[in-house]
């Protein structure tokens, strides 16, 4: 599990990385929010109607699932499974309130946490992106806050101040996890 503030550069460092390893994917997620310019459906996330993911939560195909700037998210079971049996390492890319809800459910994932080396430089980089607008920019910016206290809760810590240092680090985690032999639960 990767989890960080917008802007801060997750799905650039998830993307480097399954690029890297055959045996690594990253999970797409499912959303109510409307496409960014961009993004295609089954690549970036899959897009639903607030209906329809609405159906899919009570039938429980989410492994987790949360409300976010009014917008639902969520994490498809099958996905997970389908590509475990593949013998491939699933990357979520999720936001804290889901990583929550997935420590007590999947004891043996890692989660990494990272950060933006301060909320001025993530301004500046949701700036650059240009996303959001200037109310948008702002609750993430809000949230962002609540998101950094979250860290404690996380196996490990990188702050992305160079892409490519902050790439090394979790590379590195990777690495080592995958020649862990003791695990701790």
């Amino acid at each position: 599990m990767i989890s960080a503030p917008a802007g801060t550069g997750k799905t650039t460092l998830v993307d480097k990385l399954t690029h890297e390893f055959s045996s690594v994917v990253r999970n797409v997620s499912c959303t109510t929010r409307a496409p960014r310019p961009g993004e295609k459906d089954g690549k970036d996330y899959y897009f639903f109607d607030k209906k329809t993911f609405q159906d899919k939560v009570a039938k429980g195909e989410f492994l987790e699932h949360v409300t976010l700037f009014g917008e639902n998210y969520g994490t498809s079971g099958e996905f997970i499974k389908k590509q475990t049996a593949q013998g491939k390492h699933v990357v979520l890319v999720i936001d804290t309130q889901g990583a929550l809800q997935l420590q007590k459910k999947l004891k043996d994932a890692i989660f990494i946490f990272i950060s933006p080396p301060s909320l001025a430089e993530q301004k500046e980089r949701l700036q650059k992106r240009q996303t959001e607008n200037t109310q948008s920019m702002e609750e993430r910016l809000a949230f962002a806050k609540h998101e950094l206290e979250m860290v404690h809760h996380y196996d490990y810590h990188i702050v992305n101040d160079n892409l490519d240092t902050a790439y090394t680090v979790l590379k590195s985690i990777f690495i080592a996890e995958e020649h862990k032999v003791r695990r701790t639960t």
